[in-house]
């Protein structure tokens, strides 16, 4: 099967791998990754089955890491749900030129949800008032960065005008759900790491690779929809 082109990400594959084999929501209905509302609802069903969290409360990030928080916005547009990414500036210190959610650092006297609101502020020109927080996905722990990323999902029902912070932004990726679930575009590989075998999921779009924290947490975010 021919995939789509990806980017030019640098992807530090180990010696020891194998490819996965049947993509997580295999034999689910994706239908509803077309559907914003229906998203957004079987999100916030998803999010009260959990355990309740409180998304203003301050995290307790793993032991020696420091605390970070993304906003993973879901926009309607012509009533699909999109997903939006950027494209991080070349100049930064960390993951530079990877894709990722809108995030950053959370601040002295700052709890994650206003952390998040606040950098995608900053990073794309995201009104706050225009997200409606619906929960909280799994922690990430990145050891490159050192840090925990608390991963909060809002909705964003009235598409608002983005633009890229050229500081920290190279470009602003708009996807919609549907697309990052077709098989020329998702894979998942199986690393031997010294920490163990660990899954990562890998999203081939036309001119980009979202892997690595990202993918993790797009991966969450398709499982929570299409359960």
């Amino acid at each position: 099967m021919n995939r789509r082109p990806g980017g030019d990400q640098r992807i530090p594959r180990p010696n020891q791998f194998r490819l996965g084999e049947v993509a997580p929501w295999s034999g689910r209905d994706l239908d509803v990754l077309g559907d914003f509302d229906e998203s957004i609802r079987r999100l916030e069903q998803y999010f009260l089955n959990r355990t309740p969290i409180d998304t203003r409360a301050p995290y307790a990030p793993a032991q020696g890491t420091r605390p970070s928080a993304v906003l993973l916005p879901l926009v309607k547009r012509d009533g699909v749900p999109h997903t939006v990414l950027t494209r991080r500036s070349a100049r930064l210190n960390n993951h530079r030129g990877e894709i990722s959610f809108p995030g950053g650092r959370v601040e002295d006297g700052e709890n994650h949800e206003d952390a998040a609101l606040r950098e995608a502020h900053e990073e794309i020109a995201l009104p706050p008032h225009h997200v409606r927080t619906l929960g909280v996905l799994d922690l990430v722990t990145t050891r490159v960065s050192n840090s925990t990323i608390t991963p909060i999902v809002g909705a964003v029902d009235t598409e608002p005008e983005l633009a890229a912070h050229a500081a920290e932004v190279e470009r602003i990726l708009t996807v919609p759900l549907h697309e990052l679930v077709r098989s020329d575009t998702y894979r998942h590989e199986l690393w031997t790491t010294p920490f163990g075998e660990i899954t990562i999921h890998f999203f081939e779009l036309d001119d980009e690779t979202v892997w690595g924290a990202t993918g993790n947490l797009l991966a969450q975010l398709i499982d929570a929809v299409t359960r």
